[in-house]
């Protein structure tokens, strides 16, 4: 906790790009805000970032220009970095921050820079078991990594790891799924499945699923289908024609209660998916976003399998039976259920957030009380030479 005799910290935290990267960064945030920290979230212009960060109370937020490598043209990526880094370094000319923590991505890249030369402390979390090449390039430039999954420590080159598992935000808890339902506007007594993509990457997901949907037609089941911005008409439509019954949304904010109301999920495997899904104690079907930089979601997916927490599919080799068969096992076996959510509770890191916050801010006081000594020994070398002067 910092002490009232010192100024108030400043930490900004850029943590844009995907939801992957912003609610984890918004959980920590509400750690630090607890701490009597003051908080500026640097995040990208897309859409997801900037309906996210509404729910941010007495928090600064920052809008820097969108980082990313799209078919390799690496003119427009150094374009847009140098854009960012100078977006960044004029924040922090009238916001001088005490520390910069990267929650991931290119567009976490410039600030992490850019605060160096305000002589910030500066801190990266990696939440997935393979680390991106943003995050690779960014380990050896920051004073401490924090990494989600105990397989990333050693495939980053930085000065200081610590294992802290994926920040979730507190109201990601086991709740009554009939209360859940009932917030939701459904029917609290039905099975109900959940399909969500994430921010990114819908789109195989929901076809895979509206395949499979006439072979669950008859099942006393209801849908909530998240769908992504693209295919939300298309995918409402087939729910209708199959007479399924089902809520069909692009996107929902409250996926406390989506995940809460939930028997069953149908889900990609980004690293925060699988935080909130295990904090939630959900039985889930992973299906891997097959594009992922370095397929990192098939091996998010497979740590999971391993121990029992979820099922693995991968989109290629999937069929409508398969899905029908795993989705209809889970739904119907209260067994496997009941041993999917105790393998999850391993998977949960509760004070992940803490942990982080925690660690920011004792690194911010080592740095005060540094720069306490340096100043008192400036002090008294000034003074002693004042009085040698004086006696001559």
């Amino acid at each position: 906790m910092i002490s009232s005799e010192t100024k108030t910290p400043f930490v900004a935290i850029a943590c844009g790009g995907t939801g992957g990267h912003l609610f984890p960064g918004l959980a920590v945030a509400e750690e630090l805000k607890k701490r009597g920290c003051k908080i500026g979230l640097l995040i990208s212009p897309k859409d997801i970032d900037q309906q996210a960060v509404k729910s941010a109370h007495d928090m600064e937020i920052f809008t820097l220009p969108a980082v990313g490598l799209q078919n390799r043209n690496y003119f427009s990526f150094a374009r847009s970095f140098w854009n960012s880094f100078c977006a960044a370094r004029k924040i922090f000319k009238q916001h001088k921050p005490d520390a910069v923590l990267a929650m991931g991505g290119f567009t976490s890249a410039p600030p992490i820079l850019a605060a160096r030369k305000f002589g910030a402390r500066t801190f990266l979390h990696e939440s997935n078991t393979v680390p991106g090449r943003a995050n690779r390039f960014l380990a050896r430039f920051v004073d401490e990594t924090f990494v989600g999954f105990p397989e990333a420590a050693a495939r980053l080159r930085t000065k200081k790891v610590s294992i802290t598992g994926t920040p979730v935000r507190p109201q990601f808890q086991p709740c009554d799924a009939a209360e859940c339902r009932v917030a939701l506007g459904i029917d609290p007594n039905l099975p109900t499945i959940l399909v969500v993509g994430g921010s990114q990457g819908a789109s195989g997901l929901n076809e895979m699923i509206l395949s499979a949907l006439p072979l669950l037609a008859e099942k006393n089941w209801q849908w909530l289908h998240l769908t992504g911005t693209n295919d939300f008409e298309k995918v409402k439509a087939c729910y209708a024609v199959q007479k399924i019954e089902a809520v069909v949304k692009p996107f929902l904010a409250e996926m406390d209660l989506a995940l809460g109301a939930s028997t069953v999920a149908v889900s990609r495997s980004g690293a925060s998916s699988l935080a909130e899904i295990a904090a939630m104690r959900l039985p889930s079907l992973l299906v891997p976003y097959p594009t992922a930089a370095d397929n990192h979601q098939f091996f998010n997916a497979i740590a999971f399998e391993k121990n029992g927490a979820a099922k693995l599919l991968q989109q290629k080799s999937s069929t409508p039976k398969k899905v029908a068969a795993i989705l209809s096992e889970l739904v119907e076996n209260e067994t496997m259920r009941s041993q999917m959510q105790a393998a999850l509770a391993q998977w949960h890191a509760p004070c992940a957030a803490e942990q982080i916050a925690e660690n920011i801010l004792s690194a911010i006081e080592r740095q005060q009380e540094k720069a306490a000594q340096s100043k008192a020994q400036t002090c008294a070398c000034g003074q002693a030479h004042g009085r040698a002067r004086h006696a001559h």
